[in-house]
């Protein structure tokens, strides 16, 4: 059994959890430097980034995920959690934890209201899967080390190593590919 951290400050943290358990694993929240031991990956939910990256350092999270990150620990940003770990945030600098060579643009869907749902395939599960994208960012580049695992008309999840973004919200549908990915495949 593996334990999955999920940054708990806030967004769908107790969905996540639940894809976690769903998969026979074990989420561990993660709202302080002493969460993080023992841990084998992190997920970084949605939520508001701007938020969720003043908390990372106020908390002093951020160095020590970036001190893991460099030691190989998969992580996994979902919509904000993707805001988070971008290289560059377009026309803003960079996210908090910029591990991952992308260029991201905040909220590039439109609103809440411009909220949506897209079945798409993912080829490297050889499935459709189920896109929630709410207030969505856009990946707008990646880097020539970056992988595209799905896109619309640009990426919406990408892998670089160990670090996995998605800009859409797995955990609120009833799959589990993406959870089961990150877990499976990406922890060894």
């Amino acid at each position: 059994m593996k334990k999955i951290g999920v940054l708990a400050f806030q967004g769908g943290v107790i969905e996540h959890v639940k894809k976690i358990e769903e998969l026979g694993h074990i989420p561990v929240l993660v709202k302080k430097n002493e969460d993080l031991e023992g841990i084998d990956g992190l997920i970084l939910p949605g939520g508001e980034s701007t938020t969720i990256g003043k908390f990372l350092i106020e908390t002093g999270l951020k160095d020590k995920i970036l001190s893991l990150a460099e030691q190989g620990m998969p992580m996994w940003g979902t919509c904000a959690g993707a805001i988070l770990l971008s290289k560059s945030i377009k026309n803003q600098g960079s996210g908090v934890l910029p591990l991952l060579d992308i260029v991201i643009e905040r909220n590039a869907y439109g609103s809440q209201i411009d909220s949506f749902r897209k079945e798409v395939f993912v080829p490297r599960f050889n499935k459709t899967t189920e896109c929630v994208f709410i207030r969505a960012p856009k990946i707008v580049d990646v880097g020539s080390n970056v992988e595209v695992l799905a896109q619309l008309d640009t990426p919406i999840a990408v892998l670089q190593g160990t670090i996995l973004a998605t800009t859409f919200h797995p955990e609120l549908t009833s799959q589990n590919y993406w959870h089961s990915f990150f877990v499976e495949n990406m922890i060894k």
